[in-house]
C-alpha cells in the first residue's frame, strides 16, 4: 500500500485543519494507521493512531482533546486538528503498522509528509 498525506497549509493559532491520508492499495483490517509529525531539529513524534478493524484510537497527550483521528471508506484516514498551537507546526506523516506502537521505527509504510504551519 502506498500512502499520500494531504491537507496541510497555513493556519492561524487557534484555528483548525483537516489532514487526510489516502491509501492507493488496501488497508488491511490488521493495520494500525498512525499520524506522526516532525519539526526542524526534533525527532519524529507520535500524534495519533487508529486500529483499522475496531476503530480504537490512541493519542499523544499533547494533542488529546484537540485532535481527532478517524477513517472513512476503506482507504482513507483523517486527522482533524483544532485549537492549533505554534507547537503543532510540523511536517505531518501518515504511516502503517500491524503492532500498536508510538515508535516510528515500528511503522513499515510511510507516505510523504504534508506541512502544517501555524501563525501566531
Amino acid at each position: 500500500v502506498q500512502l499520500q498525506a494531504s491537507g496541510g497549509g497555513l493556519v492561524q493559532a487557534g484555528g483548525s485543519l483537516r489532514l487526510s491520508c489516502a491509501a492507493s492499495g488496501r488497508i488491511y483490517s490488521s493495520y494500525i494507521m498512525g499520524w506522526f509529525r516532525q519539526s526542524p531539529g526534533k525527532e519524529r513524534e507520535f500524534v495519533a493512531a487508529i486500529r483499522w478493524n475496531t476503530g480504537r484510537t490512541f493519542y499523544a497527550d499533547s494533542v488529546k482533546g484537540r485532535f481527532t483521528i478517524s477513517k472513512s471508506g476503506a482507504d482513507t484516514v483523517h486527522l482533524q486538528m483544532s485549537t492549533l498551537k505554534s507547537d503543532d507546526a510540523a511536517v505531518y506523516y501518515c504511516a502503517a503498522t500491524t503492532i500498536y506502537s508510538r515508535d516510528p521505527k515500528d511503522y513499515f509504510k510511510w507516505g510523504p509528509g504534508t506541512q502544517v504551519t501555524v501563525s501566531s
